[in-house]
This record gives C-alpha cells, sequence and structure tokens, in this order.
C-alpha cells in the first residue's frame, strides 16, 4: 500500500471518535499507539498518518480534512455502512477502504424477524392495550406462507432471507442483477422489476446500501405499487425512503405500516408524525447493536491492522466505485 518498513514499525493508528470511544482499543492493537481525534481535531491529527479508524462512523468530518490526509494510506469504518467516506476526494485516490462487515448481519436479521412477528401478532397493540388495561381480543396474522421481498443483496440482506425463510416466508430479493434461484433469496428482481415485485410482498424488508441510485427509491410511485395490506421495514439507511411520501401513504390506508429503524434526520425530530401514528414503529437505529457488538468492531479492526502491518490481504475491501464490500468477510 505504498507504506515503508519505518512507517510499519513506528505505527499510531488515528481514530475519529468523539465522547464514544472504542472500548479497549489500545490493549487490542498491542504495542501500536492509537491518538483520538473528534471532528474538529481530526485535520491537525491526519498529517503523517496512515491509517484512520472511523469509529464515529456517522462523522462526514474526513471530507472535511482531506486536505491533511495526505499521507493515509488506509480507511477503516466501524460500520457497515460507507457512504459519509464515498466523497469524490476518497474515490479519486488510492487510498484502500474497508468496513465491518460480517458484525452486524445476524442481528439485523433476527431484529427484521422480530418486527414481521411484531406486525403479524399485533404487539405494538397489545402492549397499548395492556398500558389502558383494556381486554381487547383480536384475530392475528399467520407468517408461514406470507412473501417478504428483500430489496438488497449484500451480506445483511442475504442475512434477513435465510432467517424470513427459516420462519416459513416466502422470500425474493430486488439487487442490480436478475437471478432465478439464489440460495439465500430466492427469486432476484432487477430494478426495472421492482414495482411488480413490490405488489407481490406482503413484507418489504429495505437492506440496501445508499447510492445515488437508491437514494429516494421508496417514495409515492413505488409506495403505491405496493399492497394496502404491506408493511415496510427499513434497516438500511434513511434516506432510502421518501419520508414525506411514506407519511402521506400511511395516513391514507395505502400501506397498512411501516417499521423504521433509519432516518434521513437523526435523531428522529419529535414534530414527526411518525412518532404518534399507530401503525408505526419506530426504533433510535439499533437493529444491529446487540451486546458486544462494540468489542466485536475493535476485534475486526485489531485483526486487519495486524493484516495490514504484514502486507496480508484485508478483510472487507469496499469496492469505492461501487459502495459494496468485495471478496469475503473472514
Amino acid at each position: 500500500m505504498g507504506v515503508s518498513a519505518a512507517q510499519r514499525g513506528s505505527l499510531e493508528v488515528v481514530t475519529l471518535a468523539g465522547a464514544d470511544r472504542p472500548p479497549g482499543l489500545s490493549e487490542a492493537l498491542g504495542g501500536v499507539g492509537v491518538r483520538y481525534a473528534d471532528a474538529a481535531e481530526l485535520a491537525a491529527a491526519l498529517p503523517g498518518a496512515p491509517v484512520l479508524f472511523v469509529w464515529d462512523f456517522r462523522s462526514d468530518a474526513l471530507r472535511s480534512a482531506w486536505s491533511a490526509a495526505g499521507d493515509l494510506r488506509w480507511v477503516h469504518a466501524a460500520s457497515a455502512g460507507v457512504d459519509p467516506l464515498l466523497f469524490d476526494e476518497l474515490l479519486a485516490s488510492d487510498v484502500v477502504l474497508t468496513n465491518s462487515r460480517g458484525v452486524f448481519d445476524e442481528p439485523i436479521a433476527e431484529y427484521v424477524l422480530a418486527l414481521v412477528l411484531a406486525f403479524a401478532k399485533d404487539l405494538p397493540a397489545t402492549v397499548r392495550w395492556q398500558g389502558q388495561r383494556r381486554w381487547r381480543h383480536r384475530e392475528t396474522e399467520r407468517v408461514t406462507g406470507a412473501r417478504a421481498l428483500v430489496v438488497g443483496t449484500g451480506p445483511i440482506g442475504r442475512a434477513i432471507g435465510r432467517r424470513l425463510r427459516a420462519a416459513g416466508l416466502r422470500v425474493a430479493g430486488a439487487g442490480r442483477t436478475a437471478r432465478p434461484d439464489d440460495p439465500d433469496l430466492g427469486t432476484v428482481h432487477a430494478g426495472a422489476e421492482l414495482p411488480a415485485a413490490l405488489g407481490a410482498a406482503d413484507y418489504v424488508v429495505l437492506a440496501a446500501p445508499l447510492t445515488e441510485q437508491t437514494r429516494g427509491l421508496i417514495d409515492a410511485a413505488m409506495l403505491a405499487a405496493m399492497k394496502p395490506t404491506a408493511r415496510l421495514v427499513n434497516v438500511g439507511r434513511g434516506p432510502l425512503v421518501v419520508i414525506d411520501d411514506l407519511v402521506a401513504a400511511l395516513a391514507a390506508g395505502r400501506i397498512a405500516g411501516a417499521a423504521l429503524d433509519v432516518f434521513p434526520d437523526e435523531p428522529l425530530p419529535a414534530d414527526s408524525p411518525l412518532w404518534t401514528m399507530p401503525q408505526v414503529i419506530v426504533s433510535p437505529h439499533m437493529s444491529g447493536d446487540v451486546v458486544g457488538w462494540r468489542e466485536e468492531l475493535v476485534d475486526l479492526f485489531a485483526d486487519n491492522l495486524q493484516r495490514w502491518r504484514h502486507d496480508q490481504p484485508l478483510r472487507n475491501v469496499v469496492d469505492k466505485a461501487r459502495g459494496y464490500v468485495t471478496g469475503a468477510s473472514s
């Protein structure tokens, strides 16, 4: 990667982090030094640094500090999504970008299954009625045989597909390339087929990365293509959905519900109507965050740093032109 043996031997890793810092990072890295910088300090910390660990993965501070990043050779993100890092200057550079693929796949898949079950079994209403001490008997829905469309065929989408299939749902996928018999997602529909695929689904799960092609993907037209009994689940990126269009569709009963873990603006503004819509489940960007997830992120970076120092292939190298990971995750 164009870094001398002397640089590797006296390495100090710059870590972009605010008050929330990665647990046990110095211990995990052994004799490698760690220099912490928040967004305001990053430009001053970057000169001479070949490695940046982006712990504050929602920050776009590297874009502003890029003029000071002349020695940078590798950036690792403590997240699966890397859209804040895909700015023009980094894309045009020879800096290698890796992410934390693999840490969040199964936890997010479990979360999606929980949301599907919550909708089918009307659990939000049960909790509301319990709080009011009201006895309201209802009939619920089966998930066995229901149809789910997973939009996004990366590792998280695949984990979701496997989990939903194991629960008895009939799963299809949507991605860049159509395939008739995917082992995890069954039939995968290409972009032009998305409206028809949406119309067949009882649950539409968004697990796609944020790119220029996917920004605003679910708009009024796509929501109109869904069944009025369908639910939308977004665990991908907030800007995949045009929120005003979603609110209008929910208010008009054009779809039956939505479960949203990500939003264009986070935290979700207090005046958003999504907070009080009874058919909506709001969660604070937590679908992949299980006990021990921070330690897993540190361990993954530490392993990659060892590989980098010994000129071994890195895990989770991102194809910067397309915004997704190439090769295996482990």
